[in-house]
């Protein structure tokens, strides 16, 4: 048997694990594991007095992946972010938030949801974990829309589809892990998802105008906020800006001169901060305690996932599953633009099954050559190319459009995390009402994918000015 044909029995094999339940860590990791001793076995003939020889090797290959792939000094990006955003929450800056967006916003139809999510665009700047923004946002605005009169399913679909924009907006775990993947420059992929992060928010919030305005009862206005009240508000907001400003100034530095630092530096100094400010607003050891515990959890399920995943893709390798599937894509006799369209419909399939970043890890080592063949290669100019930009470009706009559908696929049914979550913490709404309350965002999300592919510059304005 072809390397090729065991490649693609044993990716067959990998979405059947994951399909019937097997987390995908462990599946990743497994299907790796058999796929190696398969393709080592299958060099030796098949030679039943060698198997020991492909086994041994085999688990010598996969044994070296963890460490030599986690042991980065960009992969520490990750648990500075989550830091920052478990120390923004018991620093209250949440509520700060919510309460300021909700005292500036909150006259308009459907101003508290308007609010909701703004706030939850501005949590997003200092976490960078989608399910957490859910789960806080949970807590704080379901509460306030539901004793303003809001329909509750459209309470919790507004806190669910928000909580996605931190997989978008810097810092963004998951940005981090494909610049990993694909081995493209972090900085500027961070830098680039500023704009379209804040673009979803937006259209977020003219769809929810929209359907206040239609449907009066959904979401009434809330009025009686006076200037002096939402002056007050503002410091509150303080830090938010402050961590903003100095992950930018450590990614690209706006005012001309180098970057400070790297963004990794860029971090841990946004976590220094934040705790700082966690400590003058009365954070105790306890919750300090919980801050660090949840950032632990976290990291390690993400860097089990990676680890697991990494061993899959050191499998693919051997088989040349990425050369052979970039070879066929090629091939085919329809436009580019339309295969990258087909190639962002079956993210959205797949996502109702699996989590975002074993999403992503799985399929990025098949897809992403792809999609670099498809514009002219990895050394492509914006001239000569298909997609009319560069090959690091591309790869920058190729990663944010995939992170989009990502946080998409974090409200599809049936896997929806987000959805979950908000059910979780709500006791009084079910998972069928949060599906439902979700709908209209998956508009939402379409119109703003549609233009981050018909008008690249959204994404790349920002990558392009830091050269």
């Amino acid at each position: 048997m072809e390397s090729i044909e065991i490649g693609l029995w044993v990716t067959g094999g990998l979405l059947l694990l994951v399909v019937t339940g097997m987390r995908v860590a462990f599946a990743a990791a497994l299907a790796g594991l058999v796929g190696l001793i398969w393709i080592f076995w299958a060099k030796f003939g098949y030679d039943p007095n060698r198997f020991g020889k492909a086994l041994t090797v085999a688990v010598k290959t996969a044994g070296q992946v963890p460490h030599s792939k986690v042991a980065s000094h960009t992969l520490s990006l990750i648990p500075t972010f989550i830091l920052i955003g478990y120390l923004a929450y018991y620093a209250g800056l949440t509520r700060a938030l919510f309460e300021a967006a909700k005292r500036w916003i909150a006259w308009v139809p459907g101003g508290l949801a308007v609010s909701t999510v703004f706030a939850t665009a501005g949590f997003a700047a200092v976490s960078g974990a989608s399910v957490a923004t859910s789960a806080v946002f949970a807590r704080i605005a379901i509460p306030e829309m539901l004793s303003a009169g809001y329909n509750k399913r459209f309470a919790a679909g507004v806190v669910a589809a928000g909580g996605t924009l931190a997989s978008l907006i810097p810092p963004s775990a998951i940005l981090v892990i494909y610049a990993i993947i694909v081995e493209q420059d972090v900085g500027k992929l961070l830098l680039a998802g500023f704009i379209p992060g804040a673009f979803s928010a937006v259209v977020y919030g003219m769809l929810i105008v929209g359907i206040a305005v239609v449907f009066k009862s959904v979401g009434p206005p809330v009025t009686g906020f006076t200037w002096k009240q939402r002056f007050a508000a503002l410091p509150g907001a303080i830090p938010i800006v402050a961590v903003i400003l100095i992950i930018i100034c450590f990614v690209y530095n706006p005012f001309g001169d180098k970057a400070w630092g790297t963004p990794t530096e860029g971090g841990a100094i946004g976590a220094f901060i934040v705790f700082c400010f966690a400590l003058f607003h009365g954070m105790r050891w306890a919750e300090f305690k919980s801050a660090l515990l949840e950032t632990a959890k976290l990291t390690a399920m993400i860097f089990s996932i990676i680890w697991g995943v990494l061993i899959y893709v050191r499998f693919l390798g051997f088989a040349d599953l990425p050369g052979a599937f970039s070879d066929w894509i090629t091939s085919l006799e329809m436009s580019p633009m339309l295969i990258l369209i087909c190639i962002l419909l079956a993210y959205a399939v797949l996502g109702m099954f699996m989590d975002a970043i074993g999403m992503l890890l799985l399929t990025l080592p098949v897809v992403y050559p792809a999609v670099m063949a498809l514009n002219g290669g990895e050394a492509v100019s914006a001239a000569d190319s298909a997609f009319g930009m560069s090959g690091p470009m591309c790869a920058i706009w190729f990663g944010i459009l995939v992170v989009k559908m990502a946080e998409f696929c974090l409200i599809t049914p049936p896997i929806g995390l987000n959805c979950f979550v908000v059910a979780g913490v709500r006791p009084d709404l079910s998972v069928q009402d949060v599906f439902r309350g979700v709908t209209p965002f998956f508009i939402a999300d379409g119109v703003t994918i549609a233009l981050l592919v018909a008008f690249p510059g959204i994404v790349l304005y920002l990558p392009s000015l830091a050269g």
